[in-house]
């Protein structure tokens, strides 16, 4: 997999005009996907078209993003429709939004070897497409992940624009952020920037990149998972069993901060079922750590060692979910 350099105008799909902005761009094709979060989308799209080089498209799979809004970045955007799926939403109903799917139906669409997946709260680092893509072509047959950094608080309109105008730097970026301490976590002074693991539990779908090749090997995302919950940790265990070699990276994006549960009372139906289809398919029971605070609090008949499919006792109350709300904790 050859990743060239080109200089060339970059034309907005998603407008359909050629804007007059010339950028370095590579051959990669980045996936992002969402519905309602199109605050986090515009911020995303901004440190894209601020990075050293750009990708030479962006495929959203959304159905609300403005499409002259999408049209002021400069940037190859395409927008595709988000897919109908089996989702659950926190009470038991079914949803639409499927983001297993929508991120399988977004590399229908792209027109690249180089796949780099970005969730849509992600804001990537200036060097992070470049940085990442060299890794990429480095080790072609293997799956890379991005290292997260954690925003402590949501970036304000002026900062936001800032970010489009790029006037904000990745330092103040940095000193807003934070690592999570319960994940892996490259130090900034070690200078070793690429690290193989076999700890496949560790990849996390926020900032990945892959071949086409070993994405269609993989499959790409089990679509009988729903809503939220271990489509991610499936798809490393696929890679796993087929023997594709897994790097961790020190190529940062910033995360960008909104509020969660914990545990995360508003996913318990999605999070049983997912729960159960991942140990039907690796006898490994999954999000261990969620589990076990929904059998403490008595919402789930679970343990470690049981080989049955878990059973929900109850759902929690509107108090337990008020109680488990985190409005400005920086992660899950």
């Amino acid at each position: 997999m050859t990743l060239a350099i080109t200089n060339k105008p970059i034309v907005n799909k998603s407008a359909g005009t050629k804007l007059t902005a010339t950028s370095t761009t590579l051959p990669v094709s980045v996936i992002t996907t969402c519905y309602g979060r199109n605050r986090h989308l515009y911020n995303l799209l901004s440190s894209l078209a601020q990075g050293s080089v750009r990708p030479a498209e962006v495929i959203v799979v959304n159905d609300d993003a403005d499409p002259k809004r999408l049209a002021q970045f400069p940037l190859n955007i395409m927008q595709i429709p988000t897919t109908i799926g089996a989702s659950l939403n926190n009470k038991g109903k079914l949803s639409e939004f499927d983001i297993g799917r929508n991120r399988n139906s977004g590399v229908g669409y792209a027109t690249h070897d180089a796949l780099i997946f970005l969730d849509v709260d992600c804001i990537v680092a200036p060097t992070f497409i470049a940085q990442l893509s060299a890794k990429l072509q480095a080790h072609p047959d293997a799956l890379l992940m991005g290292q997260p950094r954690y925003l402590t608080r949501p970036l304000t309109d002026t900062e936001g624009a800032q970010l489009q105008q790029g006037t904000l730097s990745s330092s103040d970026l940095y000193k807003l952020s934070v690592y999570n301490p319960y994940r892996y976590n490259f130090e900034p002074a070690v200078e070793v920037d690429i690290e193989q693991t076999k700890d496949y539990g560790a990849f996390w779908s926020l900032c990945f990149a892959i071949s086409r090749s070993q994405f269609e090997q993989v499959g790409g995302f089990d679509t009988h998972y729903v809503g939220y919950g271990a489509e991610d940790t499936d798809f490393a265990f696929t890679a796993r069993a087929l023997n594709i070699d897994f790097y961790l990276t020190a190529d940062v994006i910033y995360h960008q901060q909104h509020s969660v549960y914990r545990p995360p009372l508003n996913h318990l139906a999605s999070i049983v079922i997912n729960a159960n289809r991942f140990y039907d398919k690796w006898q490994h029971w999954p999000m261990a750590g969620w589990l076990a605070a929904f059998e403490r609090m008595q919402l789930i008949n679970w343990d470690t060692e049981q080989q049955t499919p878990i059973t929900m006792i109850r759902q929690p109350s509107t108090a337990e979910i008020d109680a488990a709300h985190c409005p400005d904790a920086p992660y899950v």
